[in-house]
């Protein structure tokens, strides 16, 4: 049995650390980010919102957020590593919400008020599909090691990675002059693929290696 075993032993590559692998994805999140901007361009009103302590504490927030999740998940897929990795974007994510909610409280504009068009918000969504799409895909191919051992946590785990990383693209191109459409675009982003995660990452995970 022993002798079998060797003779169709392949040799196997380790995994690079955790670091470096997370460090990997983030440089090509980076390398997608460059592309739209040379593509779409970012916001006229870029220069006059990074004056604003709000628009870059949120920012910041959203990006430290998908920076530290990327790094807890790429840990976590490691067997033997503690799952409170998974608590290290925890703080960011709610510094991030915690001042979109704020912003929200302090210049709120209604639904009914007229001046939200459904219409412009198409470039908003063409660009989270954009981002989102990618990195997803990059990131399930990535973490297919972790597939038979825990899934969900460390799924649920990139879907926040990819959620920061798309909320901040989404700051940098698309201007939300409503504070409803700031928190559904910045509360919906992390619901929809944090949840999306949760409910297919297994599954994508166990398909990646095929």
């Amino acid at each position: 049995l022993i002798e079998s075993l060797v003779a169709r032993a392949a040799p196997v590559r380790p995994l690079r650390p955790p670091l470096v692998r997370s460090a990997g994805w983030l440089l090509f999140a980076a390398l997608i980010l460059a592309l739209i901007v040379v593509g779409h361009g970012v916001r006229p009103d870029l220069e006059l919102d990074l004056r604003q302590p709000q628009f870059v504490v949120t920012t910041a927030a959203a990006l430290l957020t998908g920076v530290l999740a990327a790094v807890a998940s790429f840990i976590v897929s490691i067997p033997g590593r503690s799952r409170y990795w998974l608590l290290l974007p925890i703080p960011a994510l709610i510094v991030w919400m915690s001042t979109v909610g704020y912003g929200c409280l302090t210049s709120w504009v209604s639904l009914e008020s007229g001046e939200l068009q459904l219409d412009d918000e198409a470039g908003c969504f063409a660009a989270l599909v954009l981002t989102g799409a990618p990195l997803s895909l990059l990131v399930l191919i990535m973490l297919r090691h972790a597939a038979h051992l825990s899934p969900t946590p460390v799924a649920i785990s990139a879907g926040l990675a990819v959620a920061g990383l798309t909320a901040t693209a989404l700051s940098l191109f698309h201007n939300h002059d409503a504070s409803v459409w700031i928190l559904v675009w910045s509360a919906g982003t992390v619901a929809l693929f944090v949840a999306l995660a949760g409910l297919f990452g297994p599954r994508m995970l166990a398909w990646a290696p095929r």
